[in-house]
This record gives structure tokens, sequence and C-alpha cells, in this order.
């Protein structure tokens, strides 16, 4: 019977091809708007490491007090990184299964062979226990150790696109490179690792990047031997000193801080601890202010710092309710189209055809006129795809892509919303009146 009905469906579609062309074309565009910009959507909005997030947490210290507040905007957040003296005292703590205090760094590798240019990189200065709390996947080797942290040991992990460069993709573990004119041995390569976004580090990367990071050093060791920071760097007052020493000596944030706390009891457990760090800190004279901390998992941290950019979600909404608008106008097609082939209703209702049988031919015709409109809206939203760096940062379009769930939900959206346009011309239909239309004939 199925079969029948879509026969019907398409003989009726093609005795009215402008009308035909218009729904699908309408439907198209409505499904592909809707589908570019959850594309953009979804791909910002994801969680970067779902079945760890709930456990990674970053903490925050009011170390400016009133003075750091007021401006425009502001909620009474203390700052969303951490000075050097604190960032070090939390280290030192250690009150957290996993922590890492990290600075973004750029130095230069130096190939080894003779007559090749340096490669500048982009890296993070870290702690060995990043490894393990950001689930950080290796090709070869492994991090280094709590020993290499104390001994501010010339190591350092490589991404496989710095490996590849250097040696060819080959296990570089053992090796030695040349990093701002300074030995380092290679104690592990990542695997293809670009998390989106990049949840360790929002303060200095805003959350999305296309640049991976190359290399990994001791926090330590970059300090030693003055490995100047890359990334953000804010101060409430003019550091006393100038120069990399007066960064770590001043009140200025530039480290961003991460720790891995496993239940809710051991994130109230640290919480109190920072409240309690605070109060020492306003005990011994260095904060003037009562304790004012932020402890956020890393859900919250994403949404308080906004990594989904606002016109993204504006444009969704925008999106969906273009969608919607072509759907009432579909709708509207549909009845108009329906409504004029009255007197064949009224024919196979005269010779004994439910209302049933109505609803499913007309049905079905929606479902073929949202099965091509999908396929169209499929062609526009691979196009839509490859255009949205027209009117979005670079970092956030090259995250968009249509795979196999995003096909598959192009046609889905398209079918079933177009079906949901025809209940009403279709239930119209349904109520034509056999009687009338054969004494009308």
């Amino acid at each position: 019977m199925l079969g029948y009905y879509i026969d019907l469906a398409v003989r009726s579609l093609k005795r009215s091809p402008g009308l035909t062309l218009l729904m699908i074309l309408t439907v198209g565009f409505g499904v592909a708007a809707s589908m570019v910009t959850y594309s953009v959507f979804r791909a910002v909005s994801g969680d970067p490491i779902p079945w760890k997030s709930s456990q990674l947490y970053v903490p925050q210290i009011e170390m400016w007090g009133p003075k750091g507040h007021g401006g425009a905007g502001d909620n009474g957040d203390p700052p969303d990184a951490l000075d050097y003296t604190d960032a070090i005292a939390l280290m030192r703590d250690h009150r957290a299964k996993y922590q890492s205090a990290m600075y973004m760094i750029t130095p230069s590798v130096v190939p080894s062979e003779a007559g090749k240019h340096p490669i500048n990189v982009m890296g993070h200065a870290v702690f060995n226990e990043f490894f393990a709390m950001t689930d950080a996947p290796f090709k070869y080797g492994s991090g280094w150790g709590a020993a290499d942290d104390e001994q501010r040991a010339a190591v350092v992990v490589i991404s496989e696109k710095l490996d590849q460069k250097l040696f060819g993709g080959a296990n570089s573990v053992g090796k030695i490179i040349d990093v701002d004119g300074k030995d380092y041995r290679i104690v592990g390569v990542l695997n293809k690792w670009a998390p989106q976004p990049r949840f360790y580090d929002v303060v200095n990367t805003g959350g999305f990047t296309t640049n991976a990071d190359d290399l990994f050093i001791p926090f330590m060791r970059a300090i030693d031997v003055s490995m100047a920071n890359d990334g953000n760097t804010n101060c409430s007052e003019i550091p006393a000193q100038s120069g990399f020493k007066g960064l770590q000596l001043s009140s200025c944030i530039w480290i961003s801080y991460m720790a891995q706390l496993d239940s809710t009891a051991d994130a109230k457990t640290y919480k109190d601890y920072l409240d309690g760090y605070a109060r020492e800190q306003q005990h011994s004279g260095r904060f003037a202010w009562a304790p004012n901390n932020r402890l956020r998992n890393l859900h919250d941290w994403l949404d308080a710092e906004h990594v989904v950019p606002t016109d993204t979600e504006v444009s969704l909404l925008v999106a969906i309710g273009l969608l919607v608008v072509c759907l009432v106008n579909t709708a509207g097609l549909l009845l108009a189209k329906f409504l004029r082939r009255s007197n064949e209703i009224g024919v196979r209702r005269a010779i004994g055809a439910p209302r049933a049988a109505i609803y499913a031919q007309f049905m079905v015709e929606a479902g073929i006129v949202g099965l091509s409109g999908g396929v169209l809206g499929l062609l526009l939203t691979g196009i839509g795809i490859h255009s949205v760096s027209w009117v979005l940062p670079k970092d956030i379009a090259n995250l968009a892509h249509l795979d196999f769930e995003l096909l598959l939900l192009t046609l889905v959206v398209a079918v079933v919303s177009t079906m949901l346009a025809g209940i009403y011309p279709t239930f119209r239909a349904s109520r034509v009146q056999p009687a009338w239309q054969l004494k009308s004939n």
C-alpha cells in the first residue's frame, strides 16, 4: 500500500512542477540555514573531555581586592588567572589528586640539520601531573615524573606534528632537541591532540585556536631559564621590578591553573582550603579583604568565561526562526495544493476510501517534499559550512564540519518538519465532504 501512495504522490507532484519546486526550495533553504548554524553551535558548545569534565576544577583567588572590581560588566568574581605567588603556593600545598599551574610559551626549536631555519612553536610550561589530569594521549613515551619537576630537568614532551617535522614521525623518545638555544631530552610524543575548546587554558586561547600545542616543558624549568610568558598578563598595578623576574614578584595574573577533584566532597574540601589560604594571606597582611574565591568545574568554568560566542547562539535562534517561517509557508502551499484536489478526494471518499487513507496519501506526499528538500538542504549545508569563515572568526569556523551525523540529522529534520507542516493541510483535505463534491460536479 505504501508503494501505491508513493506513486500517487509522485504523480501529484509532477502535475504542478512549479509549486513542487517552490516547496522543495523553501524546505531546503530553511533546513540548510538551521543545520549550518547548528554545526557551528555544536562545535563550540561541545564538552572537550566529557568523561572527566565534572572532575576538573579551576580555582580563582581574590588577590586584587576591591580595586580589581567596579568596571563595566563586573560581577564581583575574582580574577580568572593566578599570580606566581598563589600558583606556587597551591602547587606546594597539593590538595588535589592532580593539579598543574601552567603558562603559555612560544619558543624556537632549532633543527639539528645544518641550514634549516628555527621553527617557532607554541606550547605550555606545566607540571608533570598535567598529562594524567587532562588524559593527554601519547604516541611514544610518556610525560616526565615528579623528580624531573623537582630537579628542573631539561625534558620535553612534543606533539606528533613537531615529531614529524624533526624526525619524520619516528619514535624520538630519548633524542635531544634545541629549544631556545638549550638542549632538552624528549620523554614523550603526543598523538594528535587539539581539544576544542582548549579547556586547560581558556584564559589565553579564548577556548578556540587552530594552533595545537607543539611542546610542553616543566614549569619550574621554564621559570629558571626565564622563558617568557606569551599569554595574557593583567595587572592591577605596575610591577615594582621590570622583566620576567619582576612579573614573578608582582600581583599580575598570568598563570592558568587546573585541579582534578574526583568527588563533590573533595571539591568542598578544596574550596574550604582555598578560603583558609585566603584568610592566612589576610592575617599576614598581604590581603586586606575577606576571602572571595571561586571553584568551578569545567562546565561551569566554560560558561563563566563565555567560551560559546553569543553570536553563535543568536544565529542558531535566528536560523530556527527562519526554518519555522519556511515551514509555515510550506504548510500554506500544501494546503492550497491539497484543497485544489477536493474533487479527487470526494470521489475517493465516495467509493469507500476511509479518512485514514486520505491522511496516509497526503502525509506521504508531504514526506516526499521533505525528503527532496532535505537532499537540496544537504547540498546547501555543505556550501554553507565551507562559507561560515566569511562571517565567523577562522578559529571557530574551522570547527564546523559535515559528518554522517549531520547528514542524517539534516534529512530527518527536513522530512519530519515537512510532515509536521503537512498535518493541518492533510486534516483539512480529509474533511472534504464527498456529497458536496459530487453534487458540484
